[in-house]
């Protein structure tokens, strides 16, 4: 597609919707290790569970090879089984979902709020039953969802309260860092998340030490110790099954990069709020748009910056301007379609729109500014003036 009315490009070169900060300690790290015996999950990983856990400030924390293992261990340490149901959002990845549907559970969506895009927190106590087996909060773009209320239903119920954290890191809730507030908390490594381990996930829980050794074991087949504690020189080759787990371990190579992260979290936190503040200033007054919103007592660490469309003064719809805004070499993104929308989810639960019409309405309007650390200015401008141009185009 060209630009607008075939002219050039806002921008001569790509602006990415994110990229990840890489230093010189996580080069070093990682020819260390491949200089080393252990490449799979071996001490490195340990030291890397040792430093998310501290900087989490929870006790436990269990390195997987993806958010969606997380969710997935989580879920089964939880106690979630086939017939079983899981509260969550639909506005969200569908890997949250499919965590679920794993275990022959059924997700039951409920819809969110038109505001922060979270689960609405008021419609949650109407979808628990006696198959619920644990509320799946999301927190979308690093803004927290309304935990005190979510942690009084789980305690109510007696259900386990898995966080959605994908996005988390290094944000926080009334002073606690997402991921430490629930039972558990799920976290995403990906190369496009805040810190990252090219692939990976990370699991924290709070408090209960044998949920967390569980999550262990299940993540490393279900047996009793992993392949550094059996063929190291201090260890034991005898080991037992103890449940038919699933091979979702990080490994070294990962944890390398992940060790020099950790210390990273709050500076990629503070540049990242930098840019949000300066997109909120230079886009403020464009009323083709809304601007995210943060509720109160949150501190968002910007993982995201959504911006909602108010389609109702455009003559284009949202796919067509995230097009507009690719020809001017700005890469925007969707987040999120809402997964009850998705072919399959809708066929196999009979998902309707109208049952959940907040998260259909947002689906269509709902896009994503580039945004990462190492933005200049020059390239936020660029970002600015190719919004404004696209949505002067497409103002009705």
């Amino acid at each position: 597609m060209l630009a607008i009315n075939g002219g050039e490009p806002v921008s001569k070169e790509w602006i990415y919707l994110t990229k990840p900060l890489i230093g010189q300690e996580e080069r070093d790290e990682v020819m260390d290790t491949l200089d080393s015996v252990w490449l799979s999950r071996g001490p490195k990983v340990t030291i890397f569970e040792n430093k998310f856990a501290e900087y989490m400030e929870v006790p436990y924390a269990v390195a997987t090879s993806s958010c969606t293992a997380s969710l997935h261990i989580s879920n089964v340490a939880a106690g979630v089984k086939d017939g079983d149901e899981v509260i969550t959002s639909p506005i969200t990845f569908p890997a949250t979902a499919n965590a679920i549907v794993y275990e022959r559970a059924k997700p039951v969506f409920v819809d969110v709020d038109p505001k922060t895009f979270n689960i609405d927190v008021s419609k949650i106590e109407e979808k628990i039953t006696e198959k619920t087996k644990a509320i799946v909060p999301v927190h979308i773009a690093g803004q927290s969802a309304d935990m005190d209320e979510v942690l009084a239903l789980g305690k109510k119920y007696g259900i386990k309260i898995i966080e959605d954290s994908a996005h988390g890191a290094g944000a926080y809730y009334k002073g606690k860092h997402l991921g430490s507030i629930g039972d558990a908390g799920c976290f995403s490594l990906y190369a496009s998340k805040n810190i990252t381990t090219g692939d990976g996930g990370m699991i924290t829980v709070r408090e209960d030490g044998k949920f967390a050794e569980f999550c262990r074991v299940l993540s490393l087949h279900g047996i009793s110790s992993g392949a550094w504690k059996r063929y190291s020189k201090e260890g034991s080759p005898n080991w037992e099954l103890i449940y038919p787990g699933f091979k979702y371990s990080l490994t070294d190579i990962q944890a390398a990069i992940g060790i020099h992260q950790v210390p990273r979290i709050d500076m990629i936190t503070a540049g990242r709020t930098k840019w949000a503040n300066t997109y909120k200033e230079l886009l403020k007054d464009v009323e083709e748009i809304t601007l995210p919103y943060v509720a109160p007592d949150r501190t968002p660490n910007w993982h995201l910056f959504i911006l909602k469309l108010n389609l109702e003064l455009l003559k284009y719809t949202r796919d067509e301007i995230f097009q507009m805004l690719k020809a001017e070499n700005i890469g925007a993104g969707i987040h999120f379609v809402s997964v009850h929308k998705q072919p399959w989810y809708q066929k196999t639960f009979d998902l309707k729109d109208e049952d959940y019409p907040v998260a259909t309405w947002l689906s269509d309007r709902l896009i994503s500014l580039p945004l990462f650390p190492q933005m200049t200015e020059n390239e936020v401008e660029l970002v600015v003036k190719g919004v404004k141009k696209v949505l002067d185009y497409a103002r009705k």
